[in-house]
């Protein structure tokens, strides 16, 4: 049917555009993903993931582990399947989003910079913890936490860092570390 085809494009155009504005550094799917070679990670749970029901739900992901084990790819590979599932999606690094948000404060456009933040259905954070925030930075991407969580936004975050040492991610401040770890969990 002419309807049909005309509806997949749409769609299809839909996608691309979620893949353009989630700004990825690269591409990945789950089915590139080897399992094999990280057995901790249990495919089913991936799987269960690649639904999308933790984006209805409004809940977050945390891939914690060394470099190399494939945080970044699970998590582009799970953004690439929201954006196929019809939703927007954004990825930056923890380091970005804090210089994004620190220009945005200094430029008096904070609040338009958050709002932005909070509208995708998804947002990733990736190497949260690879470079230590200052103060400042810790509390805005704080903000961002804290924002998604109120409006129950999903987010997936990358961490070498275990949950522990968080604190040290947070400029030193464990009780900012802990609240977002709580809206995170």
């Amino acid at each position: 049917c002419l309807l049909d085809g005309e509806l997949k494009h749409r769609q299809q155009i839909r996608v691309e555009m979620s893949l353009q504005f989630a700004r990825f550094p690269y591409l990945k799917r789950l089915d590139e993903f080897d399992f094999k070679a990280q057995p901790a990670v249990d495919k089913r749970l991936v799987e269960e993931l690649a639904t999308g029901r933790f984006l209805a739900e409004g809940r977050n992901i945390v891939f914690l582990g060394p470099p190399g084990v494939g945080k970044t790819h699970l998590a582009i590979a799970l953004g690439v399947v929201t954006a196929e599932l019809g939703h927007r999606v954004y990825f930056t690094t923890a380091i970005d989003l804090a210089r994004k948000l620190t220009r945005a404060m200094n430029e008096n456009r904070l609040s338009r910079e958050m709002k932005n933040l909070t509208r995708p259905k998804l947002l990733i954070v990736d190497e949260v913890g690879y470079l230590k925030l200052e103060q400042p930075e810790a509390s805005l991407v704080f903000q961002t936490i804290s924002q998604r969580y109120e409006r129950q936004g999903a987010m997936i975050l990358t961490s070498n860092k275990a949950f522990s040492a968080w604190g040290e991610v947070f400029a030193g401040d464990a009780v900012m570390a802990s609240a977002a770890l709580d809206r995170l969990l």
